[in-house]
C-alpha cells in the first residue's frame, strides 16, 4: 500500500478498530445566522429550497453540519454565494455609504422534508 493510496487501511487480525467522531466545538452554533426572508427565498420554500445568512467563512461542510444538527434533516445540496457591497444613498449630508457584503446559502432538501422557521 503505497503512502498516498486512497484504500482503506485494513485493521490487524486482534485488534480493535477505533472510529473518531468529529466533535461539536461549538462552531455549529454561529454557522447558520438567521433565515434568509425575502420575497424570492419564501418562494423557493415551496420547492424545499430554504435560504440562511452564513458568515464569511462558512463551508458546505458546515452548513449541511449545522442543518443535521439543528434541524434534524439532511440537505441534498448546498450552494452558497457571496453578495458585494452596494453603495446606499445615506439622505444627509455625507450623501453616500456602503452596505456591507454578505454570504448567504442555499440548502436544498429531500422532497417531504421541512424546516420550520417558527
Amino acid at each position: 500500500m503505497a503512502l498516498f493510496s486512497k484504500k482503506p487501511k485494513k485493521a490487524a487480525p486482534g485488534k480493535a478498530t477505533v472510529t473518531v467522531e468529529k466533535k461539536d466545538d461549538g462552531r455549529l452554533a454561529h454557522v447558520l445566522k438567521k433565515p434568509w426572508l425575502s420575497e424570492k427565498a419564501l418562494i423557493g420554500t415551496e420547492a424545499g429550497c430554504y435560504v440562511f445568512a452564513v458568515p464569511a467563512d462558512a463551508t458546505k461542510h458546515d452548513v449541511k453540519a449545522a442543518i443535521e444538527k439543528f434541524y434534524k434533516v439532511t440537505p441534498r445540496q448546498i450552494r452558497i454565494a457571496n453578495l458585494p457591497a452596494k453603495k446606499v444613498s445615506l439622505r444627509t449630508r455625507r450623501g453616500e455609504g456602503t452596505r456591507a457584503r454578505r454570504h448567504k446559502a442555499y440548502v436544498y432538501l429531500k422532497k417531504g422534508d421541512t424546516i420550520q422557521f417558527a
